[in-house]
């Protein structure tokens, strides 16, 4: 299972190789920081742990400073991650891993689960789509209004039953959205489509296949060689100081 945070920034298009127009969604996802492995054994589960964004480690309260002890962003020790949220763990991953957007690969499907827009008490013609009534012959002040809701032979109102209420800011995820393009270096994914949520929201971005690998970055040989040349001048400048 590959997995990474995010946050949702905007929707703009890109042109397909046969010039069709595909909408995508902008997506700032991770570094993300591995902060705690939970076992089955101590924890009563397996997952992992994962860190996303920045905040000020003096904003934290004291139990969560012990938590996130050790982990910092970019070196910083003055900040940490600000967002947690558990995966299931099927990676070797280890507390302080950080990993990026280079975990997945263009053309890749992913699920994407985010909280819905928020649009507060709302009627059943925008809640659940409702027609509404007739305009003349007796439905004076009645254009808008849910109607009967109650049953004839029961004499009570069905559990479920669709009226006005809260509507939106409710977990939603949407599957198989495909991966259009990678940006490693502005820390970006975008993929095809729409994705829950409002612009700054947070995202989780996962797929069930595949594992989380860490990229290790190789030294080149060259450079190791010249800084190896230069100590050794160094050290013999040294020497013919002493003497």
């Amino acid at each position: 299972m590959k997995f990474i945070i995010g946050k949702k920034l905007d929707m703009t298009q890109v042109f397909h190789e046969d010039g069709t127009v595909i909408p995508v969604t902008r997506i700032q996802a991770g570094p993300c920081t591995v902060t705690k492995v939970n076992t089955l054994e101590r924890d009563g589960v397996e997952s992992i742990q994962v860190g996303f964004g920045t905040q000020k480690v003096f904003r934290l309260a004291k139990p969560q400073k012990g938590h996130l002890k050790g982990i910092s962003v970019d070196g910083n020790n003055n900040e940490t991650v600000r967002h947690l949220h558990n995966f299931k763990n099927d990676s070797d991953l280890k507390r302080g891993d950080v990993f990026t957007v280079n975990i997945f690969e263009k053309g890749e499907k992913v699920q994407v689960t985010g909280n819905s827009k928020g649009r507060g008490f709302q009627g059943v013609v925008k809640r659940h789509g409702f027609h509404g009534s007739l305009a003349s012959h007796g439905h004076k002040d009645q254009l808008r209004m849910p109607g009967s809701i109650g049953a004839g032979g029961v004499q009570h109102v069905f559990k479920g039953t669709r009226m006005a209420g809260h509507m939106g800011d409710a977990q939603i995820t949407v599957k198989n959205l495909e991966i259009v393009e990678i940006k490693p270096e502005d820390n970006e994914i975008w993929v095809k489509g729409a994705v829950p949520g409002a612009r700054n929201g947070l995202l989780y971005i996962f797929t069930t296949e595949g594992n989380v690998v860490l990229q290790v970055e190789e030294v080149p040989v060259e450079e190791t060689v010249e800084s190896i040349d230069a100590t050794e001048t160094k050290v013999e400048e040294n020497k013919e100081e002493t003497k």
